[in-house]
């Protein structure tokens, strides 16, 4: 489905939305509940992505397709290795079957797994026949998909001598990692990170224990260009707190940037534009929240300004290359825009081309990102359901926030 938005004539009123909760902490939190019962889960993600990992994780079936949720595929394959007796073929989309995994598996392998590739060495599907890891100690690039990294982190306390994990070199998207940390250590598991080794000890069980997720900072991104884009836009969003785990509140400091200003409420964010802004050319360094470069760079556009965004090599191996996906749309919208295999490089736009059909190469977030630019501009989204992996009522919570 191909979508027309045009606000321009619209203004931003204030209402509240209510977004769900975090994909990442979600599925974390599912696999924790897996080993521990007795964890009770509330306001879950209803992203796809944690659909496919419950369904997984309650599926008797003997071959497991999780779509194009990359963090299933990761947190599962380290799950189901650790799980003995366990024969499953863990697949997913065309897409999902070029994304890279050797490094994970390379990683379960050391530590005693049994895993196989199923077509192409290094990428899904994977034979996993799930054994009893006895080692405890693995060494890994700290600059890889941190993903990998919590995968082994979340099966650790259910490993007989717990797991010791070695971090070679600058560690990426460090926030992602503390995320779960933390989740592990509210379960009373106990944990030790110093410097580049992370020592996670055996736990068998845990008291009776809810934790309620809070919501998507990274769905939050999307209302904050908004608000950034608009003359006077005021939004308030739930539920968020001031402690967040999640690395993308920083969007908190980047938008003041850009003249939004973040008040914290009991159970919430309001954001307000600040009027008669100086706005700069802006310069940052996302190694730590990838997820919401999309978003920034597109605000950027659309405020007029110049951007340089760097530490963002971990994007050429997400749904798309988001990158040479960024550069694509935003040179049909009239951007002057240069990309490297980690960094982008924006350059202030005085105009933009009206009613271009952006694509979204099977990523949600190249759909939402671009969608606050309806505000200036008519703009055409081209497979707009797409939102679904990460936020499946966004179309309708955008159409809410205007009169």
């Amino acid at each position: 489905m191909d979508l027309s938005l045009d606000y321009t004539n619209k203004s931003l009123k204030k209402t509240g939305i209510i977004i769900s909760g975090s994909k990442s902490e979600s599925n974390r939190l599912l696999i924790l509940q897996k080993l521990f019962p007795n964890l009770v889960l509330e306001n879950l993600s209803d992203s796809d992505d944690t659909i496919h990992l419950k369904d997984a994780l309650t599926s008797e079936s003997d071959t497991v397709n999780i779509g194009h949720a990359g963090t299933a595929m990761r947190f599962l394959t380290a799950y189901f290795a650790s799980k003995p007796d366990s024969h499953i073929v863990l697949t997913g989309s065309s897409r999902m079957q070029e994304r890279p995994i050797q490094i994970l598996v390379n990683a379960l392998r050391d530590l005693g797994a049994s895993i196989n590739y199923a077509n192409n060495d290094g990428f899904p599907p994977l034979k996993i026949t799930g054994k009893t890891l006895e080692k405890q100690k693995v060494k890994m690039k700290g600059n890889v998909s941190s993903q990998y990294i919590s995968a082994l982190l979340l099966i650790a306390p259910s490993l007989e001598n717990g797991l010791e994990i070695e971090l070679e070199g600058e560690i990426t998207s460090a926030p992602y990692l503390q995320m779960t940390v933390t989740l592990l250590e509210k379960l009373g598991v106990k944990v030790d990170w110093k410097g580049q080794s992370i020592k996670v000890y055996p736990k068998n069980n845990i008291d009776n224990c809810t934790i309620t997720v809070e919501s998507d900072w990274s769905s939050a991104s999307y209302f904050y260009s908004l608000v950034a884009l608009s003359q006077n836009g005021e939004l308030n969003l739930s539920a968020y707190f001031k402690e967040s785990l999640q690395g993308d509140s920083r969007l908190v400091e980047i938008y003041r940037a850009f003249g939004v200003e973040t008040t914290y409420q009991e159970n919430g964010i309001t954001l307000k534009k600040i009027k008669d802004f100086d706005l700069q050319p802006i310069s940052l360094n996302l190694i730590e929240q990838p997820d919401i470069a999309q978003t920034i760079a597109v605000t950027c556009f659309g405020l007029g300004i110049a951007c340089d965004l760097t530490g963002l090599h971990t994007l050429k191996i997400k749904e798309t290359d988001r990158l040479e996906a960024l550069k694509n749309e935003l040179s049909k919208l009239g951007a002057e825009i240069f990309v490297t295999d980690k960094s982008l490089h924006l350059k202030a736009s005085p105009q933009m081309n009206a009613d271009v059909l952006i694509k979204t190469y099977n990523d949600h977030r190249m759909a939402m990102a671009f969608a606050p630019l309806a505000i200036k501009i008519p703009i055409q989204i081209q497979d707009a359901e797409v939102v679904s992996k990460s936020y499946k009522h966004f179309w309708r919570d955008l159409d809410s926030v205007f009169t």
